[in-house]
């Protein structure tokens, strides 16, 4: 009975062991279940909760191309193209330095310059694309789009970008593209904007921005826990931008480019149609490169341009003001003609000088000119006979005749910027330095020198008007905005600002004047010869610093920044005129030698196409 109990015993034992074995192995399995969804669900939890909503949707954005811009020939001048572009969604993003390092490193650029872009933004702006990079060559983008399984929430994308393929030739009128600014977000005429957009920051694509714009679209797409995209639900396609056709003419403006480059001198360049307004040409030298800032412009770059010292930013076709010189003695003869002061055939005996007082003011021709009337005197420019006809009309006189013209304030072109310039009276002078207004200022306001500023196109407009026979418009650059079908969206039509108070007859014989200074023997613009057809215009040297009275230098004594600018205003036909040029030649020089073969370069290209039928608008201009 013994030996039988304790053999009964030890199976029990082995299976209570087994047992409890079976236990711990029971415990240890669901410990470690619970250890691994502990894991998962709280020191993992926001991690994988946030993989697991990119494993879902992603709506992108399509970017709508902008509309091309054309000038009036229907030569492309502005388009778009194909740019690769890496942008950073933040929300998506454990550590948006590192992503931006990494990004930094495949691409080949600055990583401070990636996070400034970037910021820290906050909000709704962390659940929205941030650019990181723009226009990317193929092989640096190539390289990051290679890497996205390993850069979460960072994408890549293609869109347009804007082509200028005039580069700085029309780099002013047409202007350039930079990122909204959350200023400009939150006013009324933004609305719609959104973060990163780009908008026409200056000029035509300012101006016309919400018609070149377009509409953007988008798509929906599912992408798995690494961000790639695997299917896409729907798709809403962008709708491109309206065209824009300008009055420009590439060609005259390619002409003033290479006639400024070969001078190796800055200034301007106002070409206009006087039977209508249309602008024909409108160049500033120095420019700015504009795809600089279609690629989106880096800070280096920036501050080239900020401090250049020759000031390639400041537009001075329309913000730059300078004394007119010679150009002004249209405005004179005009005034002394309107007022009675002199007529026609009465004449003044030029010496060389003309004596005010207890001072002297000099001709340009030390010998004098001798006895001459108005028409030689506007043909050889003397000096002496404004001198005398202006200090008869007087100060007052001649600013309502100059403000008749237009000058002195803007000329109404729809493009930001435009300068006033000045026409000085008694009472501007008091108000400004509170002194009263010296006799003496009237003789230099008569030949344009003194307080007088006007702008190259102020210059342009009023010329304009005294070749048409007194009828002022209103320069304007763009012709017609048209969709994508070609159907006319707007268009700009001839707008009349009035008639100037002046008679045909005082009109005809300064334009006589006018033909005589291209065609007389002794005519200052001598150079606009050899035209097909005649042409007329005035020739015009301002004073940038009076030298000590009495005293004559060389050109090539005076330093470059205190020379005469040159001017020359001209128009042609001269008897059915259909282009009006002004250029102005910062420290030029001698208008007549700088200026005039600008202006005749041009004038030739222009003449080189046929000339066009009547059109609206000079049925317009011939009804006012």
């Amino acid at each position: 009975m013994t030996q039988l109990s304790g053999s009964t015993a030890a199976p029990d034992r082995f299976i209570e062991r087994r047992l409890a074995l079976g236990a711990l192995i029971v415990v240890a399995i669901w410990g470690a279940l619970g250890a691994r969804l502990f894991y998962l669900q709280v020191l993992e939890g926001e991690r994988f909760r946030i993989s697991a909503e990119r494993n879902s949707v992603r709506t992108h954005r399509l970017l709508a191309t902008r509309g091309m811009i054309l000038d009036r020939t229907g030569e492309i001048i502005v388009d778009s193209r194909p740019s690769f572009d890496v942008l950073l969604i933040p929300h998506e993003t454990p550590d948006i330095a590192a992503a931006l390092a990494r990004v930094a490193g495949l691409a080949g650029l600055p990583l401070d310059e990636l996070l400034k872009r970037v910021g820290e933004p906050r909000g709704r702006a962390r659940f929205q694309p941030s650019l990181v990079a723009r226009d990317l060559d193929r092989d640096a983008w190539t390289r990051v789009r290679s890497r996205l399984w390993a850069l979460p929430g960072v994408v890549t994308r293609i869109s347009p970008i804007r082509d200028y393929r005039r580069g700085k030739q029309i780099a002013h009128a047409l202007g350039v593209l930079g990122e909204i600014s959350a200023a400009q977000l939150a006013t009324r005429r933004y609305q719609g904007y959104r973060r990163g957009d780009s908008i026409g920051k200056e000029g035509i694509e300012r101006l016309l921005d919400r018609d070149l714009r377009g509409r953007d679209g988008g798509r929906n797409v599912l992408v798995d826990a690494h961000g790639r995209e695997f299917e896409e639900l729907d798709r809403i396609d962008a709708q491109p931008g309206h065209n824009v056709i300008l009055t420009l003419d590439s060609r005259l403006q390619e002409v003033a480019a290479r006639q400024f480059a070969a001078l190796g001198k800055n200034g301007a360049v106002v070409a206009l149609d006087p039977r209508n307004g249309q602008v024909l040409a409108l160049m500033s030298r120095p420019a700015f490169e504009p795809n600089q800032f279609a690629r989106g412009i880096g800070s280096v770059e920036w501050a080239s341009l900020r401090d250049d010292p020759d000031t390639p930013l400041h537009d001075r076709a329309l913000q730059g003001v300078y004394p007119p010189g010679s150009t002004y003695k249209v405005v004179t003869a005009l005034a002394g003609l309107e007022t009675g002061e002199i007529g026609p055939d009465d004449t003044v005996k030029c010496t060389g000088s003309y004596r005010l007082g207890r001072r002297r003011y000099r001709c340009w021709k030390r010998s004098g000119h001798g006895t001459i009337s108005l028409h030689r005197a506007l043909v050889e420019s003397c000096d002496v006979y404004f001198y005398r006809l202006g200090h008869a009309v007087g100060v007052e006189k001649l600013g309502y005749y100059a403000r008749a013209l237009g000058l002195g304030s803007p000329t109404g072109i729809r493009l930001p910027g435009e300068a006033s310039g000045l026409v000085p009276t008694r009472a501007w002078k008091e108000r400004r330095f509170g002194e009263p207004w010296l006799a003496g200022e009237t003789i230099s306001l008569s030949i344009g020198q003194g307080f007088n500023l006007w702008t190259p196109i102020q210059m342009a407009a009023a010329y304009a008007a005294i070749a048409n026979g007194g009828t002022r418009f209103r320069p304007y650059v763009v012709q017609r905005v048209e969709d994508v079908d070609g159907r006319i969206a707007a268009e700009t039509l001839p707008e009349v600002l009035g008639s100037v108070p002046i008679s045909e007859r005082s009109l005809e014989l300064v334009r006589r004047g006018l033909r005589g200074v291209v065609h007389d023997a002794h005519g200052t613009g001598y150079a606009m010869r050899g035209l097909p057809v005649e042409s007329a215009g005035k020739t015009g040297t301002a004073q940038v610093v009076a030298l000590a009275r009495g005293k004559k230098l060389d050109s090539a004594e005076i330093p470059e920044a205190h020379r005469d600018h040159a001017w020359f205003v001209g128009y042609a036909p001269a008897d059915a005129p259909r282009i009006v040029v002004a250029v102005l030649v910062e420290h030029g020089g001698h208008g007549g030698a700088v200026a005039a073969p600008i202006a005749r370069a041009i004038i030739e290209k222009f003449l080189e196409q046929p000339a066009p039928a009547a059109s609206d608008s000079e049925e317009l201009h011939a009804r006012n």
